[in-house]
């Protein structure tokens, strides 16, 4: 059997007038997040958890079943059709 290792970082941040806090750059390193990502926030018995939205992601992969008429076209495509229907119907 296998232990975990923990690993235990702390800084001190200050949050801004506006409620900002900047993540430092380790800690951003050490998260693998990616500048512009969504992330989900968790807070628990006065922890804060920042949560990469892309890990959400990827947990919840094949979750949902692609229907029939989308199967193997591109997703980009897709959404610019989706976009096109739905603007259409404003009109």
């Amino acid at each position: 059997m296998h232990d975990a290792i923990l690993i235990v970082v702390t800084y001190i941040a200050t949050i801004t007038d506006r409620g900002q806090l900047t993540i430092p750059a380790e800690l951003f390193r050490l998260g693998k997040f990616m500048r512009g990502e969504k992330v989900r926030l968790e807070f628990e018995n006065d922890h804060l958890k920042i949560v990469s939205g892309l890990e959400l992601l990827k947990s919840l992969k094949g979750s949902v079943r692609v229907p029939e008429h989308l199967r193997g076209r591109d997703i980009d495509e897709i959404i610019e059709e989706a976009k096109k229907l739905h603007f259409s119907k404003k009109m």
